[in-house]
């Protein structure tokens, strides 16, 4: 059976001061690299057939602790990985779009992604890949806010999705008919280690 394994890229100071990240290039803080370094020994014990990372900064940062540690390359970068466009906002806190746009900058067209463009960008990679490894366990680095979507999606479970922790691992299976979760959102290689 095909099982896909998402991992959530190490904690950023982006993450910390509410600053939207989108599609920029910042890395791991230092909390982020250790994080990566905690998950990458939880799954340095299993093999892998494919590695997969989103190619922004900080998914590949937390991707290459990974490789590091498994001795697993990463096989490729796929933008389809990338979190939410968040356009004009990208790089800006609260405080400070409504310093710029007033505040019901809500309203207006700021040029970010939609909700339905990032869920349909997630079903295609989940589809192409089950497709094109089938029967393989593989292993993807990518974002919070775009996994949260794309399990909303595929799931067709609107509960599921919502704040997945920095590092989480969350473990999806193909029985034949559909998805189903292994693991969901768990972040026991950070216990004891705050």
């Amino acid at each position: 059976m095909t099982t896909i394994t998402f991992v959530r890229h190490g904690i950023t100071d982006h993450n910390i001061e509410q600053r939207a990240q989108g599609h920029t290039q910042n890395p791991l803080n230092e909390t982020g690299r250790v994080q990566a370094a905690l998950v990458a020994r939880r799954l340095s014990d299993e093999p892998w057939d494919v590695f997969i990372s989103s190619d922004l900064k900080r998914a590949r940062e937390t991707a290459e602790i990974i490789s590091d540690a498994t001795g697993k390359p990463v096989d490729f970068f796929d933008e389809r990985l990338r979190e939410m466009d968040r356009g004009k906002i990208a790089d800006t806190i609260e405080s400070e779009r409504i310093e710029r746009w007033g505040t019901n900058w809500r309203l207006l067209d700021m040029g970010q992604e939609t909700h339905e463009s990032m869920r349909s960008r997630g079903m295609r990679f989940i589809e192409d890949i089950a497709s094109q490894f089938e029967d393989k366990k593989i292993l993807v680095v990518t974002h919070g806010y775009f996994l949260g979507q794309t399990l909303k999606e595929l799931m067709k479970d609107e509960s599921t999705g919502n704040d997945m922790s920095n590092t989480s691992v969350t473990t999806i299976e193909n029985n034949g008919e559909q998805w189903e979760y292994l693991l969901y959102d768990c972040v026991k290689h950070l216990e004891n280690n705050d």
